[in-house]
C-alpha cells in the first residue's frame, strides 16, 4: 500500500529535497506551502498552510502516514518580521499541528525539525542528545521549546521525533546564508562580475553537511520504532576559512586574494565548537553521510558558476507554468 507523507515548508531547501526523496521511494506526497504558486518538486501535490483553526481539516484531507514539519523560520539571524512572528512560526504553528494530529491523525508518525542552535554556547564538543539546551538567541529558544512540546504530545500517545539539525547546505540555499554568499562570490569573482567578498570572522567553526543526506536521516527516523530525538550531523568541524579556501580553489583562485574580514560582520568564534555527535542515529538507522565536505562545496560552486555564466538555474514556461530543471531536480511553480 502506497504511503502518504505530508511536508510543511515544502518549497524550502529541505522540503524540496525531502519531497524528491520520498517521491523516489514511491510515496504520495502533499506539500504545504504559503501560496499555491510556490515551487515544489514535480509530483508533489500542493496544499495551502491552514489558518490557526484549519490544521485538523488539512490533516484529515491529506490523511498522512508520516508528517515532516519543516515549516517555520529557518534562519538563526535577527527575525525579519519580529519576535511575535518568529514565535508564531516556530512554536505556535508546531503546537497547532500536534494538537490537530492528536485529534484526527493519531497514528501518523511526526518529524519535527529541531536545531543545534538550541544548545546555545555548548560546554562540550561534540554535542549529543544529552547536551544542555541553553539557547542564547530567540531563534534558539524557539527550537529549544520544541523538545518539551514534543514530550507533552508523545506522552499523550503521538509518535513524535525531533531531528536536531546541524548546518546543512545545498544548491538550494538562499543567499542570506554565509555558505551561499561564499559560493556565489567565488563564481562571480572568477567571471569578473565581482572583486571582493566581505565576511566576518573566518575562524568560526561549523558542522556542515549536505541537505540531501539530512533529509534521508529524517525519513529513516520515522521508519524506526524508537521515539527519541536524534542529532543529525557529520561530526566534523570546519571553519568559514576552510569553506572559502575550497570554494575559491574550485574556480582556480586563492581566497586570500579576494576575501576580506570586516568589523561590521564580525562575531567571535565560540570557545567550544558547535559540532554534533550523531552516533545514536547511525547505530539506530545505519545512516551515514554520502557527501564529503569538499564535494558539497564543489557542487555548490559548480552550480553558481553556471548561474554566473547564464547557463544554469534558468526558469522556463512549460504547460502554462514555470519549470526549473537542474540535474535530476525538477521544480514546478513560481521562480524562487
Amino acid at each position: 500500500m502506497q504511503k502518504r507523507a505530508l511536508i510543511t515548508g515544502a518549497n524550502g531547501q529541505d522540503g524540496v529535497l525531502l519531497g524528491r526523496h520520498l517521491l523516489g521511494l514511491g510515496y504520495q506526497v502533499t506539500g504545504m506551502v504559503r501560496g499555491l504558486d510556490r515551487a515544489v518538486p514535480a509530483g508533489v501535490e500542493r496544499a495551502l498552510v491552514p489558518g490557526q483553526e484549519g490544521w485538523a481539516a488539512g490533516l484529515a484531507a491529506s490523511a498522512p502516514d508520516e508528517i515532516y514539519h519543516l515549516g517555520g523560520d529557518s534562519f538563526a539571524g535577527k527575525p525579519h518580521e519580529g519576535a511575535l512572528q518568529l514565535l508564531e512560526s516556530n512554536v505556535m504553528m508546531t503546537a497547532r499541528l500536534l494538537e490537530a494530529a492528536q485529534r484526527v491523525a493519531p497514528r501518523a508518525r511526526i518529524f519535527l525539525a529541531g536545531s543545534a542552535v538550541a544548545f546555545g554556547d555548548p560546554v562540550v564538543s561534540p554535542q549529543d542528545e544529552t547536551a544542555a539546551r541553553a539557547a542564547s538567541s530567540l531563534y534558539g529558544a524557539t527550537k529549544a521549546l520544541l523538545h518539551p512540546l514534543a514530550a507533552e504530545y508523545r506522552a499523550g500517545g503521538l509518535f513524535v521525533r525531533i531531528g536536531i539539525l546541524y548546518n546543512h547546505e545545498s544548491t538550494l540555499r538562499p543567499e542570506r546564508f554565509v555558505t551561499r554568499k561564499i559560493t556565489l562570490a567565488a563564481a562571480r569573482i572568477a567571471s569578473g562580475q565581482q572583486e571582493h567578498l566581505m565576511l566576518g570572522n573566518l575562524d568560526v567553526v561549523r558542522d556542515w553537511g549536505h541537505a540531501g543526506d539530512f533529509v534521508r536521516a529524517m525519513h529513516l527516523m520515522l521508519q524506526s520504532e524508537c521515539r527519541e530525538d536524534r542529532v543529525i550531523a557529520t561530526g566534523e568541524g570546519r571553519t568559514v576559512r576552510d569553506f572559502c579556501r575550497l570554494a575559491f580553489a574550485a574556480v582556480g583562485l586563492d581566497y586570500a586574494d579576494h576575501v576580506r574580514s570586516v568589523p561590521e560582520f564580525w562575531r567571535p568564534a565560540e570557545p567550544v565548537p558547535l559540532v554534533g555527535n550523531s552516533g545514536r542515529l547511525r547505530e539506530e538507522t545505519g545512516w551515514r553521510p554520502e557527501h564529503s565536505f569538499a564535494s558539497l562545496v564543489e557542487e555548490m560552486v559548480a552550480f553558481d558558476v553556471r548561474r554566473a555564466a547564464g547557463r544554469g538555474a534558468g526558469w522556463r514556461i512549460e504547460g502554462g507554468g514555470w519549470v526549473l530543471e537542474e540535474g535530476d531536480l525538477k521544480l514546478e511553480g513560481s521562480p524562487i
